[in-house]
């Protein structure tokens, strides 16, 4: 749901505005890394609940559908809050979940530890770049957007292996502490530090939801389901792969995760410089590099350094699809850009809780080492689907 242009900030307020957005940014790494961190913790959380890896993987499939299916309902539900007290509101509810995961005796506990903060993610995802832009003023926009999409980017990349590395030194109980003292730390700084804004005022949706009777539109959108349930299926228990297939000692593997991630980050630059020149295209060729390093991943394992080559490229062309689907979704839209983007996001999710369903179902079916080659295959299934959406923009063109 967009929002129209509220009033300036006066000049004594304005000058709080870099050090709000700077807070924002940090705010945006410690909540979207609440979101992926558990994937780093599925392991030693399993033993320690005494479950197996599949059904805790599907905390991840919890919260991701919570966020796909909350997501533009609450944001738009919320819009007229002023952003301060949202945002202050948004992480103290981090930090009361984030402390029930940590204290939680079993399973269901953890699992609604887990669902309360992914009804708040997508509001604040949805919110803070509009609201960053609007606290530094239109000259300097575009930088503060960039600061808050690189703290959710950070935390995309970053996340898992922080979690491994967390919960190795203190425990998965003690990294959902560390989150829960974060959050609380950033929304008592938000309250101190960012000024108050007017109340934002809601634009017409009707003109908006007409991008949902677009088929180009709709088929970016399916494809960025597809896209990410073939890198989640994976994903969702590399950890565990590591593990128990390339026989990583598990003090050893936040650092290998941690080493996907660094990689990651060119995956990132060379995703958003590419992407530009042709969305869908962009998007065949990162399926095809994804799907060759999941393919390489298991049959490489017995050396380390041809595994490291392997999670190199896989770890590259994971990333890089990030900005390339949000781009592509939003390129795609001939109007109402932020309900577009916020789709996707919504849809993203909705392709990591698949991918941790179907990555749990193959393990259990036909175990860990045949997860690679699954998700591959979808990844591939994705590379058709670009070839049919593009038709769907010719069909459109010649109409």
């Amino acid at each position: 749901m967009s929002i129209e242009t509220t009033t300036p900030l006066a000049g004594e307020r304005r000058a709080n505005a870099p050090l709000a957005v700077l807070l924002l940014a940090v705010s945006a790494f410690i909540i979207v890394t609440t979101e992926f961190i558990i994937v780093g913790l599925l392991p030693t959380l399993s033993r320690d609940l005494n479950v197996s890896v599949s059904t805790a993987g599907q905390l991840v499939t919890l919260f991701a559908f919570t966020v796909m299916l909350a997501g533009p309902f609450l944001t738009a539900m919320l819009s007229h809050i002023e952003r301060k007290r949202l945002f202050v509101f948004i992480l103290v509810v981090f930090a009361g979940s984030n402390a029930l995961a940590a204290v939680a005796p079993n399973i269901w506990i953890l699992a609604l530890g887990r669902f309360i903060p992914a009804l708040a993610l997508p509001v604040f995802w949805g919110t803070a770049s509009e609201t960053a832009a609007e606290l530094v003023g239109q000259e300097r926009s575009a930088k503060a957007i960039s600061q808050v999409y690189m703290g959710i980017a950070a935390a995309m990349v970053f996340g898992i292996p922080l979690g491994t590395l967390a919960a190795d030194a203190l425990n998965w109980r003690g990294t959902f502490w560390l989150l829960a003292g974060l959050s609380l730390l950033m929304a008592f700084l938000l309250l101190l530090v960012m000024p108050a804004i007017d109340k934002p005022k809601k634009v017409s949706a009707g003109h908006q939801a007409r991008i949902l009777r677009d088929p180009f539109f709709l088929g970016n959108i399916v494809l960025s389901v597809l896209v990410f349930t073939a890198m989640f299926t994976a994903y969702t228990y590399l950890a565990d792969m590591l593990e128990r297939i390339a026989l990583i000692p598990s003090a050893q593997v936040g650092w290998w995760l941690m080493g996907f991630g660094v990689l990651g980050l060119v995956g990132n630059w060379l995703g958003g410089h590419f992407v530009g020149r042709g969305p869908l295209a962009a998007t065949a060729i990162g399926c095809l590099v994804l799907a060759v390093g999941m393919i390489l991943s298991v049959p490489l394992s017995f050396s380390h350094a041809l595994l490291a080559t392997a999670l190199g490229v896989w770890g590259i062309a994971n990333t890089a699809l990030y900005p390339i689907c949000q781009v592509r979704v939003m390129k795609a839209a001939s109007h109402a850009q932020a309900l577009a983007g916020t789709l996707n996001v919504s849809m993203a999710n909705a392709g990591i809780g698949l991918g941790a369903i179907i990555g749990g179902a193959v393990i259990e079916n036909w175990g860990l080492g045949s997860l690679g080659y699954v998700a591959a295959a979808i990844a591939l299934a994705a590379v058709l689907v670009t070839w049919f959406v593009s038709q769907l923009r010719n069909v459109e063109k010649a109409g």
